[in-house]
């Protein structure tokens, strides 16, 4: 049976075989469908026009410094967790070109960028990267100064969320609140259920134009057991966590140990490769680039995903701010767990672990804030046992 019509935060059944007409309904709309495929030996986002191209029957085997691909004993479409791209990749690109500029005899003419942005449609976005394009978005798009080249690739995207089945040795969403259920942000969530013969998907509605897109597909009702059976696979992805944080009062931990010395543990581990910001779906730091050409009749303006583990890019008249990797890695996490609560409100760290597993050396976020926090409650509890002494004699 078809149902007629659906509305926002209903829950409806889309059949494997129907999910084929879901892309075709968003090509058709012009958007630039973008999802999960298979590409240099790991799970990557690229543009989708067939089902074909998900990562059928594939999953990921992640640990510490540790990624792997692995084939599944099933079909399923997003039966893996989260690989080294995220969605920054489609709104933040990692090279821009702002402008250019051309030298004529009486002067110059500044060229402006006029790149016109085809609306995207992401498959498969996890709960944990929806926190991470919200805080994206509370950066660029949501305070004093709009990013324009932001804005206009993110303003019309279609996002169809999928709620994890899974969790890998390096995820921690459950202690950043931001998973494994997706709750806002999306036009369309789906849990994947592969039962005996039965693989379907419940597909819960966000928005109004998610619903639109709905009705160009065949879909029916979700029954009341289905609806648990999609409730049930997320509680049991939330008991999977490979990681834990302990987040109670974690801005003042971080803000109070700038001396702690495990800041000098970490160093000797450290590459400063900057692995860790570039898999990081909520890191933005750029740089700017003017380059020319030979006869400098020519130029242009780049912008540049960069990195607060460069040399560079604390460098003033004079030197590096942060000439150490000491300096370095503690300014990443203390701003990522800390600093970015007093900018913008909330916490930079989405929990997807992709900075534990893509670290060459397998420095986890996780270890070092709770080797901080023991060791903070070791110290306070000398503390209180010499004020205990002291009182008593």
């Amino acid at each position: 049976m078809i149902t007629p019509s659906i509305k926002v935060m209903d829950r409806v059944i889309l059949e494997r075989n129907h999910f084929q007409k879901l892309i075709d309904v968003l090509i058709t709309r012009d958007y630039r469908v973008v999802g999960p495929t298979l590409g240099e030996g790991a799970i990557v986002y690229d543009e989708l026009n067939s089902v074909d191209k998900l990562p059928i029957g594939w999953t990921d085997d992640q640990d510490g410094g540790t990624y792997r691909l692995k084939k599944r004993s099933d079909q399923a479409l997003f039966g893996y967790v989260v690989g080294p791209h995220s969605w920054k990749k489609f709104l933040l690109p990692s090279a821009l070109r702002l402008w250019q500029a051309k030298r004529h005899d009486n002067g110059f003419q500044i060229i402006p960028e006029n790149e016109e942005i085809q609306k995207f449609a992401f498959i498969g976005v996890r709960s944990c990267d929806i926190h991470a394009v919200s805080t994206q978005d509370k950066i660029f798009m949501n305070g004093q100064h709009i990013d324009p080249h932001y804005q206009s690739r993110r303003k019309d995207a279609f996002i169809l969320a999928v709620n994890c089945g899974k969790a890998d040795g390096t995820c921690f969403c459950v202690s950043m609140n931001t998973g494994p259920k997706v709750t806002f942000g999306f036009d369309l969530a789906v849990t994947e259920i592969l039962e005996d013969n039965n693989h379907y998907f419940v597909v819960e509605v966000g928005t109004e134009l998610g619903a639109e897109i709905l009705h160009e597909v065949t879909y029916r009702e979700a029954n009341g057991r289905e609806k648990k059976l999609a409730d049930g696979i997320i509680k049991n992805t939330a008991r999977q966590m490979g990681r834990v944080m302990d987040t109670t009062n974690i801005k003042d931990l971080l803000y109070k140990n700038y001396e702690h010395p495990r800041w000098d543990d970490v160093a000797k581990r450290c590459l400063t490769c900057a692995n860790c910001t570039m898999v990081c779906p909520t890191c933005f730091c750029t740089t700017v680039e003017d380059v020319t050409d030979l006869t400098g009749d020519h130029a242009e303006r780049w912008r540049k995903l960069d990195s607060c583990f460069t040399m560079d890019f604390s460098y003033i008249h004079g030197g590096s701010i942060r000439a150490s990797t000491k300096s370095r890695y503690r300014q990443w996490m203390t701003h990522k767990l800390a600093a970015w609560i007093d900018q913008f409100g909330m916490s930079g760290c989405v929990g997807c672990g992709r900075c534990i597993t893509w670290c060459p050396v397998a420095i986890d976020i996780t270890e070092e804030v709770r080797a901080i926090r023991e060791n903070e409650m070791i110290d306070t509890s000398t503390i209180s046992g010499k004020e205990k002494t002291n009182a008593i004699a």
